[in-house]
């Protein structure tokens, strides 16, 4: 596994914004399959295809997409917009929706932040899901944290009223960052919480634990 990172694509990576960046840049080899999936089945799982009745999830640096998929299973009547920057990761995702099938999953290899800032509009949103973001450790680093005051404010403008916020993440620092950040944050009310049933344990997750470390949950709902 790389660097971990919290952003993702409507089709490709979107323009840049003035927002700080939260992610390592990551180079991977994209094979031609890969290629491929982005190509043929990338199209099937846009955003611009979806039902915009039905409710909303967006996953913040999905991944491979097995958290995606694994909430998607488990709530048919919810979509998912899995998002990352990574691009083999991404086509892993495709690969996997083409051998499994999941309507209500749709995927973006682009920032985040550019989705919040330009593709998903006020209240769209019923939800957030950030797992296992990359830490930024170094203290002059701390701007480029995913939970931070100015993407907070964008995420409180997105969410629905009762819309949900989950943070996951090994990091203890983090953990006291970003619920320092959303305690003090009018729109959001909520704190520690239960690790959800249906994520699986793969990736950061297992690596944290096996290293000794403790996962921390986080749950808020928008106000």
């Amino acid at each position: 596994m790389g660097p971990r990172r919290a952003g993702c694509e409507h089709g490709a990576v979107t323009a840049g914004h003035p927002r700080i960046r939260t992610f390592h840049a990551r180079h991977g080899r994209v094979t031609t399959s890969m290629r491929a999936a982005l190509a043929e089945i990338g199209p099937r799982h846009d955003l611009g295809r979806r039902d915009r009745s039905r409710p909303l999830v967006l996953e913040v640096g999905c991944g491979h997409g097995s958290a995606a998929l694994a909430f998607a299973a488990a709530h048919p009547d919810t979509d998912v917009l899995a998002a990352d920057v990574h691009t083999p990761g991404i086509a892993h995702l495709l690969l996997a929706l083409d051998a499994d099938p999941r309507p209500n999953v749709f995927v973006a290899r682009a920032d985040a932040l550019d989705l919040l800032d330009h593709e998903l509009g006020p209240g769209s949103l019923a939800g957030v899901h950030v797992f296992f973001p990359d830490p930024w450790p170094k203290a002059r680093h701390h701007k480029r944290r995913f939970i931070r005051r100015d993407v907070v404010d964008l995420l409180a403008d997105r969410l629905v009223p009762g819309g949900h916020l989950l943070v996951a993440t090994d990091i203890e620092d983090y953990a006291r960052h970003a619920r320092d950040v959303l305690d003090a944050h009018p729109e959001f009310g909520g704190g520690p919480g239960e690790r959800p049933a249906w994520r699986p344990t793969d990736g950061y997750e297992d690596r944290g634990i096996g290293e000794g470390r403790t996962i921390t949950e986080l749950a808020y709902v928008r106000r």
